[in-house]
């Protein structure tokens, strides 16, 4: 059975629903809910790390759900818990109803963002998913795009509690349909259970140990990059000698770089090897980094358009490097281990950079690019021990 069109758009705006109410709720509605909570703006983003947290530790067992029963009813249990955790979020008075909320998200985020969708269709589509990963993730791209702008928009007419209502009840009726409608697919057999806590296929050689252990560093080096450009790049760019105006504009230019990176990556690059082009993507935020460090404000642009590419191709890479490297067999159980420790430096990677920011200014960059040519190291190491391009 090959991706139909339908069936990545339905997918598509059901992610782009789940991601805007959560991962980017934080940035539009924090400032309001701290202060009707009577918190600092700190504890709402503490609650949010706490969150991503729990989605490190529930993404493995819904991964093997989906392996055993495949992806719909996984997708349809997270419209439910994505409600009753915003709708949590709207009705809270305090730090302890405020950190619950998030804990339900957590759960909901582990089991219904990227991650699951993919592992869905892999369990659709087997070895024929690259494609339909690629344009689910076009889709959802403009996630923050809708969602920003949409919280925004619900925040200044029926406040913060409204907008998270609000969006509680997007779940229950827009993405409840959506993955209601989702094809019922055949469970991929998950590997032997020892192989799959091993982080390994087939057999578990220590080649393919290295490459689970390599692919999982690649993860956790790139969202660490992309969370903390998301959180700081502001900041860092008028660290560097630009303006805010500009700075805004840069970062502006971030989404459509994504978009633009993703629609390459559905045409010319999907003739390569994802390996290769993975590789090129994790090459960009350095690139990007040493230009705007040599050149500095003038460079800035560039800067934020390699980095936004980079990161555009590297979130299809999550998804199609563990299929092209280990195959469709337990594919949705080794990625959610693969993710845990992206989802730990996700959530370190806002006060980690912060303070490097505080200390080194623009200079923290050393950081995120040392990281980035890391990851391009072990992505060498995986085309060693697999031979692969």
């Amino acid at each position: 059975m090959e991706p139909t069109n339908s069936v990545i758009a339905r997918l598509g705006v059901a992610q782009t629903l789940a991601w805007g109410s959560t991962y980017y709720l934080p940035a539009m509605l924090a400032t309001r809910m701290a202060r009707d909570l009577g918190v600092a703006p700190s504890m709402i983003f503490a609650a949010f790390s706490a969150a991503l947290i729990v989605s490190a530790l529930v993404g493995p067992a819904a991964g093997r759900m989906i392996d055993r029963t495949g992806g719909r009813w996984v997708l349809v249990a997270t419209s439910l818990v994505f409600a009753a955790g915003l709708a949590g979020l709207g009705v809270a008075q305090g730090v302890i109803g405020l950190f619950a909320a998030w804990l339900v998200l957590g759960i909901g985020m582990g089991a219904g963002l990227y991650e699951a969708a993919f592992a869905t269709l892999v369990a659709l589509y087997g070895n024929r998913s690259r494609g339909a990963i690629t344009g689910i993730t076009l889709i959802a791209g403009f996630a923050s795009t809708v969602g920003w702008p949409l919280s925004t928009f619900m925040e200044s007419h029926i406040g913060w509690r409204g907008a998270c209502l609000a969006w509680a009840a997007l779940h229950l009726t827009l993405g409840l349909t959506l993955n209601l409608s989702m094809p019922r697919s055949t469970a991929v057999d998950p590997p032997p259970a020892k192989t799959a806590s091993s982080l390994a296929s087939n057999d578990g050689a220590p080649s393919q140990r290295l490459a689970s252990f390599a692919l999982a560093f690649v993860f956790a080096a790139t969202w660490f990059i992309s969370t903390a450009m998301a959180a700081h790049l502001p900041r860092l760019l008028q660290a560097g000698g630009v303006t805010l105006a500009t700075a805004v504009m840069v970062g502006a230019l971030i989404g459509p770089a994504q978009v633009g990176a993703r629609i390459l990556e559905f045409g010319l690059l999907r003739k390569i090897h994802p390996l290769l082009s993975a590789r090129i993507a994790a090459a960009l935020h350095p690139v990007g980094a040493i230009a705007f460090g040599v050149a500095g404000a003038p460079a800035a642009a560039l800067f934020g358009v390699l980095h936004g590419a980079g990161n555009g191709i590297l979130t299809i890479a999550k998804g199609t490097l563990p299929l092209v490297i280990f195959g469709p067999n337990g594919y949705g159980h080794r990625q959610g281990i693969l993710m845990v420790p992206a989802r730990v430096a996700q959530a370190l990677a806002p006060w980690l950079f912060g303070v490097c920011l505080d200390a080194f200014g623009a200079q923290a960059l050393w950081l995120s690019s040392s990281l980035g040519v890391a990851a391009i190291m072990m992505l060498l190491v995986i085309k060693q021990v697999h031979g692969l391009q």
